[in-house]
């Protein structure tokens, strides 16, 4: 899991939209927080300790966009003068590395000055390859989308928009994109909210729009707001950004010639996505007759590893009433079985740390394990398709030593393991 964060001063955002009530009363002044770049840094770091980086974008009403690669950040104490022709957008992103051969480093930059700081991994939607990295890719992918104002793809010239981009990404991710050719910022969090994503909205006292995997400890200690309600402190400073797809436009006040931003949510465009947000769940009460086993034609031990697990899982939408429970349950297991396929074939940043040491040493991948049943299936059919010579760790954190429920349940777990797969090391 990466970190990411973005600081933008000298730009005047329009919050007139319903992201933020417009009515409510000015902000006070103890909504200023203290923290430096470098406390940001620190957290950040956390997050991604394989490399952290930053650059510095530079906005000036009469000059063109530049990218500043020192690793510096000049704070604008005159928050008056701060607006007169010129913004600045420091990127900032910390990389913990999952894909891809070569060591990466963020913040992303191409030959026509986009920027992207990711957070994220790409299971489907978007092709990576087994030696590609997910930052790269969605780098190259979004540096082809159309820069139209109007944000909605230019389908004349077959090009996408970045909401298409980022609608069809399988996988959790939080961005911040910086598109320079039509001086537009981008960013969000997947539909599921599976990455965070902090918001600092400008106020009166503290004018900087502010994004952040994570909120530095210096600034949460200074947080709490001095007023108490029922014994209740507040947080005012940050707050998560709701998930979706934000776009920031920026462009030249005619009046006093200062960068004013005009902020727009995006609907996703993806129409499974849609399906899957507006989900309506329905009771259904299983019977013994609609549920029954024993006439399943199709069991785990009859396919081999490799075709079942690039079976191609029907996506044509609801299993009907009428198709048998068994195959159902099938479809549900070769779903599950497809996904943990996914996450587990990296086998190649394995490969390049084995420095001649056995293979059969080194885990590259473990389960939290609790014997339970969730745990037991992912186990099982990480078995099927991780590389037979690599071990597989199951962590357990339980209390009361060994009479723990789920230290008891996670050694029977570990011997049915064993049963089901003698010559893995598990």
């Amino acid at each position: 899991m990466c970190g990411i964060a973005l600081i933008i001063s000298g730009i005047r955002i329009d919050l007139s939209s319903t992201l933020v009530d417009a009515t409510s009363p000015p902000p006070k002044s103890h909504q200023r927080l203290e923290f430096s770049v470098d406390d940001l840094k620190a957290a950040l770091r956390r997050r991604g300790p394989d490399s952290l980086g930053s650059k510095k974008l530079l906005l000036h009403s009469n000059n063109p966009t530049s990218i500043d690669d020192r690793q510096i950040f000049s704070v604008i104490e005159d928050r008056s003068s701060s607006l007169n022709g010129k913004a600045e957008l420091l990127f900032i992103g910390a990389t913990l590395q999952l894909r891809g051969l070569y060591p990466i480093f963020q913040p992303f930059l191409d030959s026509s000055r986009n920027a992207l700081v990711y957070n994220g991994e790409i299971f489907d939607g978007i092709h990576v390859g087994s030696h590609g990295n997910d930052g790269e890719v969605l780098m190259h992918t979004l540096a082809q989308c159309c820069s139209c104002k109007s944000h909605n793809g230019c389908e004349e010239k077959g090009r996408s928009s970045v909401v298409d981009v980022l609608s069809s990404i399988k996988g959790p991710w939080a961005l911040i994109y910086w598109q320079d050719s039509s001086k537009t910022l981008w960013f969000g969090r997947d539909a599921l909210g599976r990455r965070s994503l902090l918001v600092h909205w400008p106020t009166e006292d503290d004018a900087r729009f502010l994004l952040s995997s994570v909120s530095p400890p210096s600034s949460l200690e200074q947080n709490l707001d001095p007023e108490v309600e029922n014994g209740i402190s507040k947080l005012n400073f940050w707050e998560e950004l709701p998930c979706g797809v934000y776009s920031l436009s920026m462009d030249v006040s005619e009046l006093d010639r200062c960068f004013v931003g005009e902020l727009r949510k995006h609907e996703w465009t993806n129409a499974m996505l849609m399906e899957l947000i507006k989900w309506e769940r329905i009771f259904v009460e299983p019977t013994t007759e609609n549920c029954g086993f024993s006439h399943c034609e199709t069991h785990l031990g009859e396919h081999n590893i490799h075709s079942a697990c690039s079976d191609i899982i029907s996506e044509s939408g609801p299993i009907p009433a009428s198709v048998p429970c068994s195959m159902s349950v099938q479809r549900v297991l070769n779903a599950l079985r497809k996904s943990v396929m996914q996450r587990s074939s990296l086998h190649t940043i394995f490969q390049a740390v084995i420095c001649g040491r056995r293979q059969e040493e080194i885990a590259p991948v473990a389960v939290l394990f609790s014997g339970g049943l969730d745990s037991m299936i992912l186990a099982a059919l990480l078995n099927e398709c991780l590389d037979p010579s690599y071990e597989i760790d199951l962590l357990n954190v339980s209390f009361d030593g060994q009479f723990a429920p789920d230290r008891i349940s996670a050694k029977a777990g570990l011997k049915e393991l064993r049963g089901i797969a003698p010559l893995r090391r598990i």
